[in-house]
């Protein structure tokens, strides 16, 4: 497809529960403008896009799709998000926003849509063998939530599996993992996983080993970007110690996935949390757990593992999405006999 029969500029999003990043698409493949706004600072979704689009006017006129990943389950109309207080119905955004197409996906719908044209260069192997052709594809990330999504072959093409895995509940698989849910349930009587595999989790981990060695003494409790930052640095032993049993939960979540898909085209890890902890990560507890299956070990070490270092991938799997279901929605051409 050429720019000229591409149709105008298309309208990306990325919402999170801290951040939102806008996008504009004015060709196959041509992601530009890429703009992050603080979610905090705009009263709604509606709010957001418009203050993204105030310095684009021209963008803004011939606008007429848009394609909205968000950190959020998506069913109906109306969308709540879970770490933030925006809510909206999704037909009352597209007439407000004056929009043909308003298409709404979980954001790791979108994410999975990204992984088939990911360049090698974004990805960082931890683990496993190759990937296996046509296999179905899981995908796990830690940021300020816990995504979990599916890429699965139909049909000679990709279909995505969205999925809210990150509130399954947590399952410990060591004495300090049980000592930790522990603590959260002098708080919750639920623990999902993501209460303790993102970045808020991370806190909440470093706060129950404080507890747990009867250090916390009403100190306030670090950051999830100070326990990263102590532990990477190695000037503070239980920041370190949190950082490795952040992993080793990761690790049983991850591997919790692929044998739910049997995803033999291998895991692949988002998020804004794993890329940041650099090398670490590959010397973390996380691939050791993650082949720890018992009976299904073997194939575990067989499934490699791929940490996404592209800048915004989710961006690009929206796109994806976005064209898929406009070439699907559009009619058939006319036979000439």
């Amino acid at each position: 497809m050429d720019d000229v029969l591409f149709g105008g500029a298309r309208l990306l999003a990325d919402i999170g529960g801290t951040n939102a990043r806008f996008a504009l698409q004015r060709g196959p493949g041509r992601i530009e403008e890429v703009a992050t706004l603080a979610c905090a600072d705009h009263p709604t979704l509606c709010d957001a896009v418009r203050a993204y689009l105030a310095p684009r006017p021209g963008a803004a006129r011939e606008l007429r799709h848009a394609m909205i990943a968000i950190a959020n389950p998506v069913d109906g109309d109306v969308v709540r998000m879970t770490n933030h207080h925006w809510q909206f119905s999704i037909e009352q955004a597209r007439r407000e926003l004056r929009l043909a197409t308003l298409l709404v996906v979980n954001d790791f719908a979108a994410l999975s849509m990204s992984v088939p044209g990911l360049d090698p260069s974004d990805l960082v192997q931890v683990g496993g063998a190759a990937p296996v052709a046509q296999a179905p594809i899981g995908l796990v990330g830690a940021g300020t939530g816990l995504g979990v999504g599916g890429l699965l072959p139909v049909r000679g093409r990709w279909t995505v599996l969205a999925s809210e895995g990150g509130h399954a509940a947590f399952s410990p698989a060591d004495a300090r993992e049980q000592a930790i849910l522990a603590y959260c349930w002098t708080r919750w009587p639920h623990v999902s996983s993501e209460r303790l595999v993102s970045g808020p989790g991370l806190a909440l981990i470093h706060e129950a080993l404080r507890h747990r060695d009867g250090s916390a003494g009403g100190a306030a409790p670090l950051a999830p970007a100070q326990v990263v930052e102590r532990g990477l640095a190695g000037t503070d032993p239980l920041c370190a110690e949190a950082l490795d049993v952040f992993c080793g939960m990761l690790g049983t979540v991850a591997a919790n996935v692929a044998v739910t898909l049997c995803a033999r085209g291998g895991i692949y890890i988002g998020g804004g949390v794993v890329p940041r902890l650099g090398e670490r990560f590959a010397r973390s507890p996380f691939r050791a757990r993650f082949e720890n299956k018992g009976r299904f070990s073997d194939l575990m070490a067989r499934i490699p593992c791929f940490v996404i270092h592209a800048p915004y991938p989710a961006l690009a799997g929206a796109a994806a999405l976005l064209e898929q279901h406009l070439t699907d929605s559009s009619p058939l051409p006319h036979h000439v006999h």
